[in-house]
């Protein structure tokens, strides 16, 4: 993303900005998309009109506007391209995960007493990569063997390093070239479809440990689950999920007795073994099942414990505005045509996109979508998911938030009062672009202290 340079022209631009008659409703602008960094554009008007007499009650036109656009923040969930927009995705994820542990939202604070467990589904090996690890505080030397073999390649698969936590080697393989490279992206194309599997499982399952049939189980019991997906350094996804027993109505209701965090935990480890994906052969690439790795992480959630609700919704928000940057990929779509030398990538990294791209060429593979997903390592999966249960959704707590600022706009005296539900709207919105002229980059990027875009040769400015 192109990011402001100090130069004569932006000079000159955000002179011009800091002269401009419309300087205030600049700045109000800036401040209502909260610092967005790269603003989307509209050109419009919208009026609303009483039914019943054919009053116009209201009316607004872009034309009034600086420039003659309105900007509204992008609402990007990713943090390297808005760290504004990222922030509140983030708040409202976290007010999201923790309403479905303490309540509020919608949600009975009784749910604190329904069965809950935090579980991290991870990706099997496809490699041995550098890695950090610690023990008792110590740092411990990456992967140390005596007498290591030497791989195919000539690579003694060995590393006695202890590796600094920012080290761009971690995640990365002692020998690329036996790194199975096709299986990690395979296996991120196909983790929607084993979470997928795994929740089916999972409820047969807890059929089956209570002497219920499917149909009979949802009289009595509702599975309810929020996840997440973060990527790991090596390029492959795994998922941290709150997975909650409910009653058959959801949080409102309490869950039976028989329902407990011990028979939650012992579902959770018989589905995880439980599920398969198999990719079809393609070419002269053999059929592969896919499934889980073999370490699971389990734990109980508490109020007041190790693994708080606090806790666990913070770590959840936190990986909700990540994508796969920490394995130095890119955070754009990526043109099959594209020359990746071009690109500042790692060996580890293009490896990847590479294989994604060579395996999204493969007639067989197509529906895997693994060229579209490359920037992604081939996982095309949402990153925040929620079961219909679980709690509140993303977008009722932006309604809310509209609403509050309709309500607070009507207060001050900037909107004027009238029903929106009987009112008849009338609106003609065309999108003019994205990001800031250079000038204006430069001011916002002052008044914020958050880098800002430059719009694109041809786009709004």
């Amino acid at each position: 993303m192109p990011t402001t340079h100090t130069n004569p022209h932006a000079i000159a631009g955000m002179i011009t900005r800091l002269n401009d008659a419309k300087y205030t409703r600049w700045t109000a602008q800036l401040r209502a998309t909260g610092g967005c960094r790269q603003p989307i554009h509209l050109r419009g008007r919208v009026q609303h009109i009483d039914p019943a007499t054919g009053q116009l009650l209201h009316s607004y036109s872009t034309a009034t506007e600086p420039d003659g656009v309105l900007r509204l923040p992008c609402k990007t969930r990713r943090a390297t391209r808005c760290p504004a927009c990222a922030e509140v995705y983030r708040a409202d994820t976290y007010q999201l995960i923790r309403a479905g542990l303490i309540g509020g939202k919608g949600v009975p604070p009784t749910v604190t007493a329904h069965p809950c467990v935090f579980a991290t589904l991870t990706a099997p090996s496809f490699g041995t990569v550098h890695t950090r690890r610690e023990k008792n505080g110590k740092v411990l030397p990456c992967h140390p063997r005596r007498n290591a073999p030497t791989c195919p390649h000539g690579q003694v698969m060995s590393c006695t390093a202890r590796h600094d936590a920012n080290e761009k080697c971690l995640g990365e393989p002692l020998c690329p070239d036996c790194y199975d490279y096709t299986g990690s992206v395979l296996f991120n194309a196909t983790t929607p479809k084993l979470w997928q599997r795994f929740t089916d499982a999972l409820r047969r399952r807890v059929a089956k440990l209570t002497g219920h049939t499917l149909r009979e189980l949802r009289q009595h019991l509702t599975i309810s689950f929020a996840k997440v997906a973060e990527y790991q350094r090596r390029g492959v996804v795994h998922l941290h999920a709150v997975i909650r027993l409910d009653g058959p109505t959801g949080p409102t209701s309490p869950p039976p007795a028989w329902a407990t965090a011990e028979l939650l935990t012992e579902a959770i480890r018989h589905a995880v073994k439980a599920v398969t994906v198999i990719v079809p052969a393609a070419a002269d690439e053999p059929s592969r099942l896919m499934r889980w790795g073999t370490q699971l992480d389990i734990r109980e959630i508490t109020t007041d414990g190790d693994l708080s609700d606090v806790a666990v919704a913070g770590y959840v928000a936190k990986y909700a505005t990540k994508a796969a940057e920490c394995v130095g990929t890119l955070d754009r779509r990526i043109n099959p045509l594209d020359d990746l030398t071009a690109f500042n990538l790692r060996d580890h990294p293009r490896r990847l996109i590479t294989e994604c791209l060579r395996l999204g060429a493969l007639a067989d593979l197509a529906h895997l979508r693994l060229a579209h997903w490359a920037h992604m390592l081939g996982f095309g999966g949402h990153f925040s998911t929620r079961s219909r249960h679980y709690a509140t959704t993303i977008g009722l707590l932006r309604a809310a938030r509209r609403a509050f600022t309709r309500t607070e706009e009507i207060t001050t005296g900037r909107l004027p009062l009238f029903d929106e539900d009987t009112a008849v709207e009338i609106a003609t919105w065309q999108y003019a672009g994205k990001g800031w002229s250079a000038g204006d980059a430069l001011l916002a990027a002052a008044l914020t202290g958050t880098p800002m875009a430059v719009a694109p040769p041809g786009g709004s400015l």
